[in-house]
């Protein structure tokens, strides 16, 4: 973790932009460059991270210890999370970012699980993708459907036949309506949200739009059981609502999220057979926007020039730079 006496340096990674606009401001720690920082963040200080920086996450991008991956952690307010998808859009685009050359590999490992994150350079931003893992899908009882939708705000009509509840670590429901304005409409009482949430043991709602014939999607996430009231971009449940769909023929999604929180977001999503079942791969762009000195302790974070850090030929570049 790159440190400072009490403070930490915090890299804001704007992941998943929609034209190279909007995304979802994403806090990265980097515990690579020093391996022995003189404070060792706890998971409460680590949680406080996002809070204190005005972002809905924080990835914090592990140290490597020879041939192993590069281990990744993601916090919000509320705690740690198993997995988060548009955290690893940032964490990847960090990476590749302190990186001469347009294309880069890296290994990754999150909760336990080994995977591959691709990066192409494209100007001034990275273009992001990486496997999910398997997805975890089953048909939302009627009980599960009933209290979320009165609690996000269906209107009469709108919502869809097909809800379902799916995980990739933690669970959620993905609910469908018919049409992209049913998706901006929607007004969630959030309270009863998080309660119902709480309840069904859901880390939150997806709630998305019939896919177009060419795998158009609009889509909101409200997770406040985790901190995040609504999510700019969500790369996981995005991954979901893919595996979900590939059994209807939909094979490719780009899926439009951020526009009612006034930052336009967009996540690409593409499913192939696999072996045990369908394989995902999701994708976005990224831009590493600034760099700022986070103390443990304080209220607030400075802005600092960011290192000009490019990683000595080590065990990282054999196994991560191309």
């Amino acid at each position: 973790m790159a440190a400072s006496g009490d403070s930490v340096v915090v890299t804001i990674v704007t992941a998943c932009l929609r034209d190279g606009r909007g995304g979802s401001p994403t806090s990265v720690v980097d515990e690579y460059f020093s391996p022995a920082p003189r404070h060792v963040l706890s998971d409460a200080e680590r949680s406080r991270v996002p809070v204190r920086m005005g972002t809905s996450h924080a990835v914090f991008v592990g140290p490597v210890v020879g041939d192993e991956p590069v281990d990744l952690r993601f916090f919000t307010a509320e705690g740690e999370l198993p997995a988060c998808g548009h955290g690893t859009v940032a964490a990847v685009a960090f990476l590749a970012g302190r990186r001469r050359g347009g294309e880069h590999e890296f290994r990754l490992r999150v909760s336990g699980r080994t995977f591959v994150g691709r990066a192409v350079r494209d100007g001034d931003q990275l273009r992001a993708a990486f496997d999910p893992g398997p997805v975890a899908v089953r048909d939302a009882t009627s009980v599960e459907t009933d209290l979320v939708v009165d609690a996000l705000g269906v209107a009469a009509g709108d919502l869809l036949a097909g809800a379902c509840v799916a995980s990739l670590g933690r669970a959620r429901i993905l609910v469908p309506v018919r049409t992209p304005g049913a998706v901006v409409a929607l007004g969630p009482h959030l309270d009863r949200l998080r309660a119902v949430c709480d309840q069904l043991g859901l880390l939150g709602c997806y709630v998305f739009s019939a896919p177009t014939r060419s795998g158009g999607v609009v889509a909101r996430m409200f997770a406040p059981s985790i901190g995040v009231p609504e999510d700019v971009a969500n790369v996981n449940s995005t991954a979901c609502l893919a595996a979900r769909m590939a059994g209807s023929g939909c094979t490719e999604l780009a899926v439009d999220m951020g526009d009612v929180l006034g930052e336009p977001a967009t996540i690409t999503a593409s499913v192939r057979p696999g072996p045990t079942g369908p394989r995902v791969l999701v994708g976005a762009a990224a831009m590493v926007v600034r760099t700022a000195s986070h103390p443990v302790s304080g209220p607030k974070a400075t802005e600092v020039e960011a290192p000009d850090l490019d990683p000595p030929l080590n065990a990282l570049d054999d196994v991560c730079g191309r």
